[in-house]
């Protein structure tokens, strides 16, 4: 790939811009170092994963030591000795819950292996 870029822009800008939307991001998104990320994709014709999650009641709830984050409620938590059916299960429980409220289908952002790999 070849950038063109349109003006020069000094290191320190850079470097500040980036410590900007870290810190942006660090106040949205759970610090746990026990998630699989960003669960769900965000809808492209409705509101955000995370708002329909909220809204359907999911925030704070768990199945076993999988929770979902008090903080941004697209991550779910391992709080310990969370098991990986555990953690699909709440999957699977979030995206009902959320087809059944509002009509929409999220999407997984994780990758499930090796069910999801396509054959």
């Amino acid at each position: 790939a070849e950038f063109v870029l349109q003006e020069e822009v000094p290191p320190e800008k850079i470097q500040k811009r980036i410590r900007e939307l870290l810190e942006a991001r660090r106040a949205r998104q759970p610090a746990h170092p026990r998630t699989c990320g960003s669960v769900f994709k965000n809808p492209p014709d409705g509101p955000p994963a995370g708002r329909l999650i909220e809204e359907a009641g999911w925030k704070g709830r768990s199945l076993g030591a999988a929770q979902v984050s008090q903080k941004h409620a697209n991550f779910i938590i391992n709080r310990g000795e969370a098991t990986a059916i555990q953690m699909v299960t709440l999957m699977t429980e979030i995206e009902e819950s959320v087809w059944h409220h509002f009509g929409i289908r999220l999407e997984r952002e994780v990758v499930l292996l090796p069910q999801d790999i396509p054959q």
